[in-house]
């Protein structure tokens, strides 16, 4: 689970189910602060459902430092989704969001309504795969902002739900394949360039 770590920083793997933020359920903050003996703060998150790569800072300077540079959108986050239907071209997905926090859910807006917010990603098509009638596609994702449930709804709202995704218009509804397999940032008491990549078993 843990990949790297020093007295400013823990880098992990994010297991499917359990959620990055502090929670009355399984969650990381509590897991790395048994496993480090280190009270760990949350810089970022990822949706229970999404396994991969995150960042915990060990003190309040490195949250303060590595929130900053998201904030600045300086820290890089990569994805590997795989979706339903034929993606045949690489590019750029920019919307407005809006998320509706009683249902938990995003919504892809035409203007810019009170509360919603840009979202941006590139994406790159790595190869097409066969999953019994199903056609899908294995996609690589660079965000550059982080909205809530960004990829699965931006993808969803052009006819290619993720796999496994039933809240955002898959037919199945089981495992979400969506993982975080690249991050880099600055230390935040160094400032060197930090690079960590990861690769889901569905790959």
């Amino acid at each position: 689970m843990i990949i790297y770590q020093d007295e400013d920083i823990v880098v992990c793997e994010k297991p499917y189910g359990v959620s990055s933020q502090k929670s009355d359920k399984e969650n990381m903050v509590d897991i790395l602060t048994e496993i480090t003996g280190t009270t760990v703060y949350p810089v970022h998150r990822l949706d229970i459902q999404t396994t991969g790569l995150m960042v915990y800072a060990k003190n309040e300077k490195s949250a303060g430092a590595l929130s900053a540079q998201i904030a600045d959108r300086v820290f890089e986050k990569e994805y590997l989704c795989l979706c339903h239907g034929d993606i045949s071209e690489n590019g750029e997905m920019i919307d407005f969001l809006y998320h509706d926090r009683i249902k938990n859910k995003s919504f892809v807006t035409k203007t810019k309504r009170n509360g919603a917010k840009e979202a941006r990603l590139e994406f790159e098509l790595i190869c097409k795969k066969q999953a019994g009638e199903c056609e899908l596609s294995l996609v690589h994702v660079k965000l550059f902002t982080g909205r809530t449930h960004q990829i699965r709804v931006q993808f969803a709202s052009r006819g290619y739900p993720l796999l496994g995704d039933g809240k955002y218009g898959a037919r199945d509804n089981e495992k979400i394949h969506l993982h975080s397999t690249r991050i880099a940032f600055l230390h935040p008491k160094t400032k060197k360039s930090q690079e960590f990549t990861s690769i889901p078993s569905w790959y």
